[in-house]
């Protein structure tokens, strides 16, 4: 699973281009949106996206991506039992 966390930080930082932001900035329970990581609702529609393409998840609801995307803790457990790549 750490791997998983690590290999989800990187990602995040490449596809969003933060720039400014090293995986060790991520904590694992840190907020991805508001006053964590500060993402807002276009990188929520590029982490749909890259859950689809590089784990071959697909969220249907927008509500459900809500929940999944909290924190890298989450998405790491989601991925975890959804992916399908």
């Amino acid at each position: 699973m750490e791997a998983l966390k690590s290999e989800l930080k990187n990602k995040i930082i490449e596809v969003l281009n933060l720039e400014e932001i090293t995986p060790a900035d991520i904590n694992d329970h840190d907020p991805l949106f508001g006053d964590g990581l500060g993402l807002d609702s276009i990188d929520a529609l590029e982490l749909i996206v890259l859950m689809d393409k590089d784990y071959g998840i697909k969220l249907s609801d927008p509500k459900e991506g809500r929940n999944i995307f909290k924190s890298i803790e989450t998405m790491a457990s989601y991925i975890a039992e959804h992916r399908t790549k």
